[in-house]
């Protein structure tokens, strides 16, 4: 019997002690997603791991802001890893394009980088408008594969089949780097891509808040002329005809009403031919 309350005593102190370190003084077990964020690297741009899957920052998601280079890391529980999409938000007058490091953005704008891109492996999150159009390819195509929506991207950006579609094409682009040239395409083009979606920011953001209905459909119109773009990336006059005309077409929607039914504008591609 004496026995017995010994053990039941010690017991109690083990109980007591391990309930004093579990309020908060020893932090709960983390996985840290690490990248980049880029059309050209942003810095300041605010970055966050989308559980509520709105394209916008809520309560107790985490988040951060990038720093050089666009890099960025956020602490997630490891059960979300691979769940969740990460969206990064260029905001007006805070963040740095670094391809126009004297001046901020203009306009605030969206990208995403889709759940099942999103790794735990060190630096291998690059958030950029490739990856925010391989998310909604996804979205409007459950059955699809990432594999798959990079080789449909890849397709109708005419590029090579070793241009890893999901790759930081800034750093890629260096010179003496292998593919260089492709990835210089990349850089180009994402730059245009990220240019429409600012020029819509009227139409698509209040502030940090995101209309969904328009953000899809302003994606869908990307995808649907992706190719076009592709071919036209270094003329100005016909991009801002474009940018204009896609103005016109955001204005005509309703504002309300949930996602947008744009399936058509994300037919698949998979079976083209690639370089």
């Amino acid at each position: 019997m004496k026995t017995n309350i010994v053990t039941i005593a010690a017991a109690l102190t083990v109980a007591l002690i391990a309930g004093c370190g579990g309020s908060g003084s020893t932090p709960a077990t983390t996985t840290a997603l690490s990248g980049n964020v880029a059309d050209g690297y942003l810095v300041g741009a605010t970055v966050f791991l989308d559980k509520n899957v709105n394209y916008q920052l809520d309560a107790g998601e985490p988040t951060t802001v990038t720093g050089e280079n666009g890099a960025y890391t956020l602490n997630v529980d490891p059960a979300d890893v691979g769940k969740y999409p990460i969206v990064a938000m260029a905001i007006q007058g805070q963040t740095i394009d670094m391809d126009s490091p004297d001046v901020t953005v203009a306009s605030s704008y969206i990208l995403c980088l889709p759940a099942r891109a999103v790794s735990g492996t060190v630096n291998s999150n690059f958030i950029s408008p490739m990856s925010t159009l391989i998310r909604e390819k996804l979205e409007a195509n459950p059955d699809m594969t990432l594999t798959e929506a990079m080789t449909q991207l890849r397709t109708q950006m005419n590029l090579a089949a070793a241009t890893d579609m999901m790759g930081d094409y800034v750093a890629g682009s260096g010179q003496g780097m292998m593919n260089a040239a492709q990835y210089q395409a990349m850089h180009t083009i994402a730059q245009q891509m990220a240019g429409i979606m600012a020029g819509q920011s009227a139409l698509v953001m209040n502030g940090t808040a995101v209309n969904q209905n328009h953000y899809r459909s302003m994606m869908g119109m990307i995808n649907r002329d992706m190719s076009v773009i592709t071919a036209n990336a270094t003329d100005s006059t016909f991009m801002t005809g474009m940018r204009n005309q896609m103005q016109t077409q955001l204005r005509n929607m309703q504002m309300n009403g949930g996602f947008a039914n744009y399936s058509g504008m994300f037919r698949n591609m998979t079976s083209h031919s690639n370089l």
